[in-house]
Order: structure tokens, then C-alpha cells, then sequence
């Protein structure tokens, strides 16, 4: 990161205009072309669960960014949040949508019939089927270190993974994760900027920075299976935590894991406000 560019000005210079500056807008269809049939020797049931698992993810995390519209400290911000919950609601779309196609069984038995895979998933799953991981779902309580210390662990262990999966042997998950790594790239610059300008800031910042670390990191020993991905992230904080004159917490986790469906009081408080007008109008449509 240099210290003259802001990721809107990287993001519009990959574009080629300013008029494109949204986080990782692309509006080309990344499905386009690619052929939706789970491919010979691809399990079904092990693709669907890995793209439920990254749509969890990314749909909670969206859903807590959202809440900063119109309370962030800068309206610039203001608008780089939401755009990053933007970005991120599309990547769920496409990985709940995903999932229900290759494992129709996932598709919860009360769901309206009449709408989407990704709507039936969104809204009508109980707290216990959701698999993200528990950090997304955290209530910030409105602190700004915080939800700059979370984006920032999230967006770095999502890029990792991501990145690896545009090797993936199914297509359509390859072709999600080459979007969403554009996307991850500015989340994570954007993060990361925030990190070292609060904690190589001022001593105030700074204290509030590094505590917003010690918060997330319980969470973050749930992030990263895959070892390659552990050791890219483990690379990526090292550098932006050293810039920042922050220190890696020494707080263990509980060993829950969203993944299994383990999760906080704080998922099933998200939830009801995400489901709630789909719950209370089944036979709508939108």
C-alpha cells in the first residue's frame, strides 16, 4: 500500500475511470457462459457445503456492514461500507444459489415454494443451520476499531481462500471466486488502511485499535483450515500489524465453531432482522 493511493483510486485505475470507483462493481455476469452442471467426479453434497458455508459468511458479514450506513465517521466511509455489503451480499447470492442447485436437499422444507434457492436459504433457516463463521455474526457495538479489526481478519482470511478456489474442479465456484477476489482485494486494502491509520495514529488510536484486536481474536483460530491459506494470512497481518505499531493478541478462542453451527446469541439478533419481513409475508414476492 503506498501512502498516496486510496483503494478508490487503485479500484478506479483498474476500471479505467473514476466513474466505476464502487468496490469491486463489475457488471459483467461472472457466470456468464459457464456451464451450471456440477461436473463428473465433483461430490455434490461437498461442493454445496462449501459454497453454503462462504455464503454464510459472506451474507451475516453484509448484514452487520449495513448497519454502518449513516454511521460511520466520514460519509466516504459511509459509502465504502456499504458498498463492501453490496459486493459481499452478491457473492452470497451466488454461492447460496449455488449450493441449493448442487445439493437440493439444503433447500429448508418451510421455504415458499415460489422463490429462489438463495431467498429459501436467506430467510428461512433456523440459527443452527447457518454454517458462517461466528466472527462475521459479532455485534460491534457500533465501534469503529472494531468493525475495521473484523473486515480486515475477514477480508484477508476470505481473499486466501478464495484465491485458491479459482483452481476449483466446478466451474461456477472458480468463476464466483475469480470475482469475489477482485472484490477482496479492495475490502482488505481499504481494511488495512483504516488499521494503520488508527494504529499508528494517535495514542487513543492506537489503544483502541489494539483492542479491537484483542476482540476479534478469539475468533479468528475458526478462519482457515487449508495451510497454504493460514500461511498467506498469517504473512498478510504480520506486515499491516507491524506497519501499524499493533501487536498479535495472545487470546485463545473456545473452540466453537460456526462451521458445525455453533454460534452466538448475536446470530440469532441478526437473523430476526434480516428474516423478518420474509418470515411475515411468505407469499410475497420481490
Amino acid at each position: 500500500m503506498s501512502d498516496d493511493a486510496t483503494a478508490y483510486e487503485s479500484l478506479a485505475d483498474a476500471h479505467g475511470g473514476e466513474e466505476r470507483w464502487a468496490f469491486g462493481t463489475g457488471f459483467d455476469d461472472p457466470l456468464a457462459g459457464v456451464d451450471t452442471t456440477v461436473p463428473p467426479g465433483v461430490d455434490a453434497g461437498a461442493l454445496a457445503l462449501e459454497c453454503l458455508a462462504l455464503g454464510d459468511d459472506a451474507l451475516v458479514m453484509s448484514q452487520r456492514l449495513s448497519g454502518w450506513c449513516s454511521n460511520a465517521p466520514e460519509l466516504e466511509d459511509d459509502v465504502a461500507l456499504a458498498n463492501i455489503a453490496l459486493d459481499l451480499l452478491g457473492q452470497a447470492r451466488l454461492l447460496l444459489t449455488r449450493a441449493g442447485h448442487a445439493d437440493p436437499s439444503l433447500r429448508p422444507g418451510g421455504a415458499p415454494a415460489h422463490i429462489p434457492d438463495e431467498d429459501a436459504l436467506a430467510y428461512f433457516r433456523q440459527p443452527g443451520a447457518y454454517r458462517n463463521v461466528r466472527l462475521a455474526e459479532l455485534d460491534d457495538d457500533g465501534d469503529f476499531a472494531r468493525c475495521i479489526a473484523r473486515l480486515f481478519v475477514f477480508a484477508t482470511s476470505r481473499l486466501a481462500q478464495l484465491t485458491r478456489l479459482t483452481d476449483s474442479k466446478d466451474p461456477v465456484l472458480a468463476a464466483i471466486a475469480v470475482k469475489g477476489g477482485t472484490e477482496l482485494t479492495y475490502h482488505r486494502e481499504y481494511a488495512a488502511g483504516w488499521v494503520v491509520r488508527l494504529g499508528d495514529g494517535t495514542e487513543l488510536s492506537h489503544q483502541r485499535m489494539q483492542d479491537a484486536l484483542e476482540w476479534v481474536w478469539p475468533f479468528v483460530r475458526e478462519l482457515v483450515d487449508d495451510p497454504d491459506d493460514r500461511a498467506e494470512f498469517d504473512a498478510v497481518l504480520a506486515q499491516v500489524l507491524r506497519t501499524a505499531t499493533l501487536v498479535v493478541p495472545a487470546v485463545a478462542g473456545d473452540g466453537a465453531r460456526g462451521r458445525s453451527g455453533q454460534h452466538t446469541d448475536a446470530l440469532t439478533e441478526l437473523l430476526a432482522n434480516l428474516q423478518g419481513v420474509a418470515r411475515a409475508h411468505p407469499d410475497a414476492t420481490w
